[in-house]
Formats: C-alpha cells, structure tokens, sequence
C-alpha cells in the first residue's frame, strides 16, 4: 500500500485509540516495514517481522529445501535418461542430482522432473539429469502453462556466484539455486541484460546499540531503530518485473539476502534476526568479507522517514548498483 500520512494530520480523533492499540501491540511485537518505490517516486510500504521464533539456529542453504520451478523445462546434455530412472518427487530428482555434485566437479547441474500427472501419463516420475555447457545461462526447452516438467538447478562449490557492484566495492554473493530457483532464474536474467538501470539502495541502518560486530543481538537491547540492514530495489527501468513466490524461509543472519514480500524490492542483513524466521525468501548471503562494504553504506548520511508509524533511515543519495557474474 502506499505510505500513509501521519495519524494526527489524517484523524485526529484517531490519536488516542491508536496510541492505546500501539501501546498494546508493543508488549507482544516489534515489527518493522520495508518500502516499495514506484515509477512515480512515490513509497509503498510492507510490513516486516514480528517478534516470534527466537532461535539460534543457523540455516545454511543446503539444509533448505530443495524446489524447482513448475511448467519448466531445462535443456543440456542428458547424463541419466529418464526413461531408465524414476522418482517420486521434485525433491527426489533435484537430490539425485545433487549426489553427482557433492565431491569434486559437478557431474549433474540440472534435473527435469515430469510432474504433470495427466499430462505425463506413464512418463508420470521420469527423473532426466542434465548437464549445462554454462550453469550461469542454462538453455530453456519449453516454459509455460502446458509444460508438464518441473526443472531445477544445482551448482558446485565455489559457483553461483555474483558480483553487486556499488561504488563503494563489490558485494560478491553467493545465489541459492536449489532452495530459491524462481530468484536465482530471476537474478541471471539480470545478468543477461549487462546492466541493472534503476537498481540501487536508498535505506541505510546501521546496527546501533543493538548487534555487535558479529551480528549478534546484545541481551535486553531493542530490535530497532535501527534495524541493522541495507535495503534497495532490482527493478529494471523499462521492464515489468515478475513477482517471485515464497521460497527459502530461514531465519535471517548477518549477510543474507532477502526479497521484501514477492520483490523487487530486496534487503541485505547486518545482524542476525531470528525474529524475522519464516517471512522473507532468502537467495542468496554475501561474502563474509565483503560485509565490511555493507556496514560502510549503512554509515553514509541519511534523512529520517516515517513509514506507517516506523522511523526508517533513507539515503541523502541513493547507491547505484551494478550486476557482474564471479567466474
């Protein structure tokens, strides 16, 4: 929705009912929102995080689940036909695929899964692993509403990795294919157009009092303001961007990359959040080394905002931002 104004200047008969119902929201939730910007230059807003599962568990990606993308079919050289092997799952497929990457090169970096059951017929389970001449542009067969495959993509160590460049140093992340396919697809259409015109961060918050230098949160301090992120958009001027689905959930650590809702707008965290489990589809985590840039940006100036009652902190200037694939 779009930024509302303040309470006092819409209602003021509203001001005591709200600051009754914050005052009782706050006993139970710390929430925070996340910004959409419009073509116009206007602010939508989606809410972030309630204050529930506090944990200390740390989800690595290749613990998540592992998806494909439905009505897609992925093309490349055939190193275990499908006619000779069946499955019962996506799942199934997507892990046989994943045994022949685990030691050494990947033998298998795509698998095809024949998951329509009417259309499928007896191909119903046929499991087709694949092997792409380049992971980082794999050749598409068929995609659309009548394709009766579901597709995936697997990388090895040390691949599936991309540069996010800022003028401040480059952010290499490392991408989740197997637990967020529908971003990882969207993030190497990105790297197909050499350029990302539109796509820079305009919130900067710095960790506070709140998280050390770890990321960690310091016992019986706030969870914000600020709230320890930097946050922007990867929509491209020009080109309608393609909402992506809930996918890989975990709890949010320092380093992680995250969609705001179903994107474009996206965010970069600097702390751990355990609170924000299960809310935002993470794809990817930045380099440990390279986070030293993202504090840095969360230093630069910025001017105070009011989000929907949440005091945010956006950039005097915003930071263009530049995709590049890591070989």
């Amino acid at each position: 929705m779009r930024r509302k104004p303040n309470a006092s200047e819409s209602n003021p008969k509203c001001v005591h009912l709200i600051i009754l119902l914050l005052g009782l929201l706050s006993c139970g939730a710390v929430y925070m929102s996340m910004s959409r910007f419009n073509n116009h230059g206007n602010i939508n807003v989606d809410k972030i995080g309630t204050l529930s599962n506090l944990g200390g568990e740390n989800v690595q990606e290749n613990e998540g689940r592992c998806r494909g993308v439905e009505r897609l079919e992925l093309w490349g050289k055939a190193v275990k036909w499908g006619s000779e092997f069946k499955v019962n799952s996506p799942q199934e497929c997507c892990k046989a695929c994943q045994d022949m990457c685990n030691n050494g090169p990947c033998l298998c970096d795509t698998w095809v899964f024949c998951s329509n059951r009417s259309s499928c017929g007896d191909r119903f389970g046929e499991c087709w692993l694949k092997k792409q001449d380049d992971t980082m542009v794999p050749e598409r067969q068929e995609a659309g509403e009548v394709s009766m495959w579901t597709s995936g993509l697997v990388v090895g160590k040390g691949e599936g990795i991309i540069g996010l460049e800022t003028e401040y140093g480059t952010l290499h992340i490392t991408l989740f294919p197997t637990c967020s396919p529908h971003s990882f697809l969207h993030i190497l259409e990105l790297l197909r157009l050499r350029h990302c015109a539109g796509c820079h961060i305009f919130r900067a918050e710095s960790r506070g009092q709140s998280w050390d230098s770890q990321g960690n949160h310091i016992k019986d301090s706030s969870y914000g303001p600020p709230y320890a992120l930097i946050q922007g958009t990867l929509e491209v001027q020009g080109l309608e961007f393609q909402n992506i689905p809930n996918e890989f959930q975990p709890s949010i650590k320092r380093g992680s990359v995250a969609w705001v809702g179903s994107g474009p707008e996206f965010f970069i965290s600097l702390a751990n959040h355990d609170e924000w489990k299960g809310t935002y589809t993470v794809f990817g985590t930045v380099r440990p080394e390279d986070m030293a840039i993202a504090d840095r940006i969360a230093e630069l100036p910025t001017k105070p905002d009011v989000w929907e009652g949440i005091h945010v902190s956006v950039l005097k200037r915003p930071v263009p931002l530049k995709f590049h694939r890591i070989n």
